[in-house]
């Protein structure tokens, strides 16, 4: 059960973040959703409901996206789903139901670094970059290694803009389930990036993969040669959902699926 002994909300960062560094024992509060359901005790929760961070800014060269930014506030956005042909709302619109995408943030997302994380999975595809209140600009794939994460505030995430081919494959044994395997790959002139999320570890790039991918001449056997090399660079571990012998399989068969259909742009 879940036990929180003080909370605050503080106006504005910087008091967040003095209040992170002087409380023992303080967390920084995103949606709330999966905290909610774990049995952690907090001495001090810190809401940054009011400082500002809920917000989708449609620049010359990025987007950006605010920590508290929801699920919800994504999928109701045009400038999200018009980029990179709708792989972000693709990948979150399965996720629950409109209630719980309307709490769940996505700096709280991020922070979690939660292996069945479907909007993870799509965002490592891309050119993103998260912003630390201390830190400063560290790439997606960087900030998900990091050990100590625990005195510094995500701000936003930046999304670098470009023409991307994108597609976001994902199997799950119901609609409303965790998904068993994500896939995202995008295409940019003609770099591909492919990224494999709910392994059930935290997603993460397929880097030789993509290489391959993008070095040789498109045909039915470098993509056969793709998804060998992807399967063979990822690890695949087993849960209550899936076996690792399974996973693999559907690995193969995302991968593909996510692959033709972005040659088709």
């Amino acid at each position: 059960m879940l036990t929180i002994d003080e909370y605050l909300k503080p106006s504005n960062i910087l008091n967040a973040y003095e209040i992170l560094c002087n409380k023992e024992g303080s967390m920084i509060l995103g949606g709330g959703v999966f905290t909610k359901i774990s049995s952690k005790h907090i001495s001090t929760a810190i809401d940054l409901i009011d400082t500002g961070l809920n917000y989708i800014k449609d620049t010359e060269n990025t987007i950006e996206i605010g920590a508290m930014t929801t699920f919800g506030d994504l999928e109701r956005s045009d400038i999200i789903n018009e980029f990179a042909q709708g792989l972000i709302r693709k990948s979150i619109k399965n996720i629950v139901g409109v209630q719980l995408r309307n709490l769940i943030t996505v700096g709280g997302t991020i922070f979690g670094r939660y292996g069945f994380s479907e909007l993870i999975t799509s965002l490592l595809a891309l050119d993103t970059t998260v912003l630390l209140y201390k830190g400063g600009n560290i790439k997606l794939e960087e900030y998900l290694k990091l050990k100590n994460r625990e005195k510094d505030i995500i701000i936003k995430i930046i999304i670098n803009k470009a023409s991307y081919k994108a597609d976001y494959q994902m199997f799950r044994n119901s609609f409303s389930d965790f998904p068993m395997l994500a896939v995202a790959i995008s295409k940019k002139d003609n770099n591909y990036r492919i990224s494999v999320g709910a392994r059930p570890s935290v997603a993460c790039i397929s880097y030789e993969a993509s290489l391959f991918l993008s070095s040789n001449n498109f045909s039915d056997e470098t993509i056969k040669k793709t998804i060998e090399i992807a399967t063979s660079e990822l690890i695949f571990v087993s849960d209550r959902r899936a076996s690792l012998e399974y996973r693999k399989e559907l690995s193969q068969v995302l991968i593909k699926r996510a692959i033709l259909e972005v040659s088709k742009w």
